[in-house]
C-alpha cells in the first residue's frame, strides 16, 4: 500500500506523528517520501479530517529537528561517512548525488540548506553535508529554521487553501449543475409537449381522437 493511501486509513491523531517522523527521518538523511506525506496530510486537512495547524507544526518541527540531527552526524562522520553509505546505497547516496549536492553548497553556501528543502535530493543531503563541510552552526540553523518554516508551513497552507477552494467550487458546481439539469428537464418536457400537440393536430386519426366530420355538400 502506498504511503498516501495508508495515511488516509490511519487514525486522524496519528497523522500528525507520522508526518513529523517521516519528515524528520528524511531530513536526517534517510530517503523517505517526506513531501508525499506532507501533501497527503494537507489534503486530509482540507477535507476536515485533521487540523492544518497541527500538520504544519509537526512538519516544521520534524524538518528542523531532523536537519539538526543530520548536521551533527555529518560533522562527526565527515565526508568518509558519505563514501561508506554511498557504497551501501548507491541509488540514493552515490558519488554523482554527492557531487551534485556538494556543488550546490559551494555555489549557494548556507542558502543551499534553505533551498534544499524544496529539492528532493538536497532535502536528504542538506543537514549531513552541511555538517561534513563544517558549515558554522549558526548559519546552518538560520537557513534550517527558515527553510523548514517556508517549505513545511508554506506547502501545508498552499495545499490546504487550494483544497478548500476546489471543494467550494465543486459544491457550487454541483448546485449549478442541479439547477441546469432541472431547467433542461423542464425545457425538454415543454418541447416534447408542444411537438406532441402539433402531431395530434396534424394527424387526428392516429392520435386516438375523434375526427371532425366534414359538412355535407348542399343540394
Amino acid at each position: 500500500m502506498h504511503l498516501d493511501v495508508w495515511l488516509e486509513h490511519v487514525p486522524p491523531t496519528a497523522v500528525y506523528a507520522v508526518v513529523g517522523v517521516i519528515i524528520l527521518l528524511e531530513s536526517l538523511g534517510i530517503p523517505l517520501p517526506g513531501e508525499i506525506a506532507l501533501v497527503t496530510a494537507s489534503v486530509l486537512a482540507a477535507s476536515g479530517v485533521v487540523n492544518p495547524w497541527g500538520v504544519a507544526i509537526c512538519a516544521i518541527a520534524g524538518a528542523i529537528v531532523g536537519d539538526s540531527i543530520g548536521y551533527s552526524i555529518g560533522r562527526k562522520g565527515g565526508k568518509p561517512l558519505f563514501e561508506k553509505v554511498g557504497k551501501k546505497f548507491p541509488k540514493h547516496f552515490g558519488p554523482d548525488h554527492l557531487a551534485t549536492a556538494e556543488r550546490s553548497f559551494q555555489k549557494w553556501g548556507m542558502w543551499a540548506v534553505f533551498f534544499g528543502r524544496f529539492i528532493a535530493l538536497l532535502r536528504i543531503f542538506a543537514g549531513p553535508l552541511a555538517g561534513a563541510l563544517k558549515m558554522p552552526y549558526w548559519k546552518f540553523l538560520i537557513a534550517n529554521v527558515l527553510g523548514g518554516i517556508v517549505w513545511a508551513g508554506g506547502t501545508t497552507w498552499l495545499i490546504y487553501t487550494v483544497g478548500k477552494a476546489a471543494e467550494h467550487w465543486l459544491k457550487s458546481f454541483s448546485w449549478a449543475g442541479l439547477v441546469l439539469a432541472a431547467l433542461f428537464g423542464v425545457g425538454s418536457a415543454l418541447v416534447l409537449k408542444r411537438r406532441a400537440a402539433k402531431h395530434r393536430a396534424a394527424h387526428p386519426e392516429t392520435s386516438g381522437g375523434t375526427p371532425v366530420p366534414e359538412p355535407a355538400p348542399a343540394d
